[in-house]
Parts: C-alpha cells; sequence; structure tokens
C-alpha cells in the first residue's frame, strides 16, 4: 500500500510541482500574464524573422566576397534560429493562454513539457553561442587576417553552424538524460530549468547561465578589439586601402547583435545563478511567488532579442543607411598607383592604359590592401592581376 503523501511528493518530483497552479491561473488576467503579451511578440517576432530572411537570401545571391558570404550564413543560421524559437514555442504557449488546458491531463509523463523545456534552452542558447562565433569569425578576418590558410567557404560556414546548433542540442537534452529538470513556470504556459536547491538542478543552471554569459563577454572582448582595428585602419590619412564599407557593414551588424543580446540577456543569466546558489529557506520544494514573477519578466525581455535581431540586419544595410545619412556613400578605391607610389605623395597617376597586357605590377597590401600602421611602411606586397590592354 502506498504511503499518504506519495501522491504529493510524486507530484513535487515531477514537472508540475515548482509553483502554484492555482496562483498561475488567478494571475491570468495579471499584466505579465496577459495572453496578449505571447501573443503579440510571437507574432512580431515570426514576421520580423520572416522578412529579414528573404532579404538574406536575395543579398547572399548578388555576393562575390567570401568574407561577406561566409558572416551571411552565421546570420542567416542565426535568423532561421530565432524564427524556429519562436515557432515552436509559441505553438504551445500560445494554445494554453487561450484554451487553458490542463497539464496533468494533456501531459501526465510530462513529454510536452521537456520538449518544451529543451526547446526554450536549445533556442536560447544558440543565439548566444552564434554571436560569439560571429565575433570570432570578424576578429580573425580583421586582426589575424594571415592565420587562415584559406578563406572560410560555404561549407564550413555552414558546419560551424551545424557545430553550434549540436552542441546547444546537447546541452538542452542534459535534464532528459538526468541531470537537473524541466519544470512547468507562473503562470502554467510553459516549462524552463528548475530554480530549485537540488544538487541535478543547481548544476544545470549554472551550466546553462555560465555559459551564455561566457559567450555574451567573449563576444564583447572580440567586437571591442575589431572595432578598435577597423577605426584605426580605416581612419588611417596615409594608407593606401581599398573600399572597407563592407567591413564597418558587418562590424556595425554584429555590435548591434551583441548589444542587444547583452541587454536581453545578462539580466536573466544573473539572475539564475543567483537564485540557483542562494539558499531557499527550509527543504523548498516551490519557488517564491517573486521569483516566478521575476523569472517571467526576464524571459519576457529575452523574447525581445529574438525580436530585435532581425531589424539589426533589416536597418543596419548600406543601402538603407546611404538613404538615411548621405554622406555615407562609399570611398573610391584608391589601391591602383604605379609602384606603390602613396597617394599624398605629388600627384596621384593612374595606370596608363597603354600597359601591355603581360606587364607584371605590385600593389601594395595588407589585409584587404590596407597600410598596417601610420609609419608609411608597406606590410607586403602582391602581384596584380594582369588585364587586357587599354582596360585598366
Amino acid at each position: 500500500m502506498e504511503p499518504p503523501n506519495s501522491s504529493v511528493a510524486g507530484q513535487a518530483d515531477s514537472c508540475f510541482g515548482v509553483f502554484n497552479a492555482s496562483d498561475g491561473r488567478a494571475s491570468a488576467q495579471n499584466s505579465i500574464a496577459s495572453p496578449w503579451f505571447s501573443t503579440a511578440f510571437g507574432l512580431i517576432g515570426l514576421c520580423s524573422n520572416l522578412f529579414a530572411l528573404c532579404v538574406l537570401v536575395s543579398s547572399s545571391r548578388k555576393l562575390s566576397s567570401q568574407a561577406r558570404s561566409s558572416f551571411l550564413i552565421f546570420l542567416c543560421g542565426l535568423v532561421v534560429t530565432d524564427f524556429m524559437g519562436l515557432l515552436v514555442t509559441a505553438s504551445v504557449i500560445i494554445p494554453y493562454h487561450f484554451t487553458k488546458f490542463s497539464w496533468a491531463k494533456v501531459d501526465p509523463s510530462c513529454h510536452l513539457c521537456n520538449f518544451l523545456g529543451f526547446s526554450m534552452v536549445f533556442f536560447g542558447q544558440c543565439p548566444l553561442l552564434l554571436g560569439a562565433t560571429m565575433a570570432g569569425e570578424r576578429f580573425l578576418g580583421i586582426n589575424r587576417p594571415f592565420s587562415r590558410s584559406t578563406s572560410l567557404s560555404k561549407r564550413r560556414a555552414w558546419a560551424i553552424v551545424g557545430l553550434v546548433w549540436g552542441f546547444s542540442c546537447l546541452l538542452g537534452l542534459l535534464p532528459v538524460l538526468g541531470l537537473g529538470r524541466y519544470t512547468l513556470q507562473f503562470p502554467g504556459s510553459w516549462c524552463f530549468l528548475t530554480l530549485l536547491p537540488d544538487t541535478g538542478d543547481v548544476i544545470f543552471c549554472l551550466l546553462f547561465a555560465l555559459l551564455g554569459i561566457l559567450s555574451v563577454l567573449l563576444s564583447f572582448v572580440l567586437n571591442t578589439v575589431s572595432v578598435v582595428t577597423l577605426c584605426r585602419v580605416y581612419h588611417d590619412r596615409e594608407s593606401v586601402q581599398r573600399r572597407r564599407d563592407s567591413e564597418v557593414e558587418m562590424m556595425v551588424q554584429l555590435v548591434g547583435i551583441m548589444i542587444i543580446a547583452t541587454i536581453c540577456w545578462m539580466p536573466l543569466l544573473i539572475f539564475i545563478v543567483q537564485t540557483a546558489l542562494q539558499h531557499l529557506p527550509g527543504n523548498a520544494r516551490v519557488l517564491p511567488r517573486d521569483t516566478q514573477e521575476m523569472l517571467l519578466i526576464y524571459i519576457r525581455m529575452v523574447t525581445w532579442n529574438q525580436i530585435l535581431d532581425p531589424w539589426v540586419y533589416i536597418l543596419f544595410r548600406r543601402a538603407v543607411l546611404q538613404r538615411v545619412y548621405p554622406r555615407l556613400q562609399p570611398r573610391p578605391s584608391l589601391g591602383g598607383y604605379v609602384g606603390g607610389t602613396h597617394p599624398a605623395d605629388n600627384q596621384q597617376q593612374p595606370f596608363s592604359s597603354s600597359l601591355s597586357f603581360n606587364e607584371p605590377r605590385l600593389l601594395p597590401t595588407t589585409f584587404g590592401g590596407v597600410q598596417g600602421g601610420s609609419s608609411g611602411r608597406w606590410v607586403g606586397w602582391v602581384p596584380s592581376v594582369p588585364q587586357p590592354k587599354g582596360q585598366i
């Protein structure tokens, strides 16, 4: 015969026992728990990401730059991740708000709750890791151009995106494999990791939060170094350079993505660390009400990350910026001057159109044809590609 309290203990150990369900139903009309939040955020986010994906596909067909192509692949992976995250989670959360189904009856084995919790972790961690990956790729492209033996091909770029998805998938499966739990959260419409003082829950919470914080900090450091380097080179008045508008555009978009991720994610990640490490009174099996409400508020903030990410790319493209600020017209290339003659020396003399087809020429270059400093010395020389007579 089962002990009289076995059902209560079983509920506490299942995915339904970390918050008071009656309180959640009573607060359904509360502003922070209103179904219109989830519905409006979901629809706006889906439309935004779908629009950004269409713009990305259109832009990728017109590209010839390898670096820009790989960057757009990472950006495409980010947009697809945000779109699928909103689609999967909204398909469960929005119906709950309008039907108020009972989780214990619809999902007695917690399979749906585990799937929703996995989706929250997977689609939450992916954008942070992809942001750090994009920052690393731009850091190498701008600061260490000769450390890569070959340019990052499209296949390798998609392989890296796949590795990020795979790693996030393994992280999301840890509670299903026994480390931590996914449990129903206030107001009863979604499932997430458990912020209770159990050893497995604490380890998983810290692993998720610290990995996200590390990704954000890594992005910040790499992007800061890249921006400083790019500003120094771009504004070097003595440099002979190709047009660098594309690299500036990529860095502006990447910094925008990083700022949005920092604002939207850091409060939640820090809150998870603080809650997981604090000692709840007694052998607590239910989260305090204020903790439940704060967790919901931080999740609302995270949702804005998925909504704003696509607009960073849509709005911070050169075509849009040049219409808003016409002074941002592309600068002419200064890469073709005889014998490496510096543009500041005497007059700028372009190559004569009478040069023969097979006549070799040397052009000054660093990464992207930019001088390595303001001392007037060239970092390297490469032979130019021969051009037909009269077409130089």
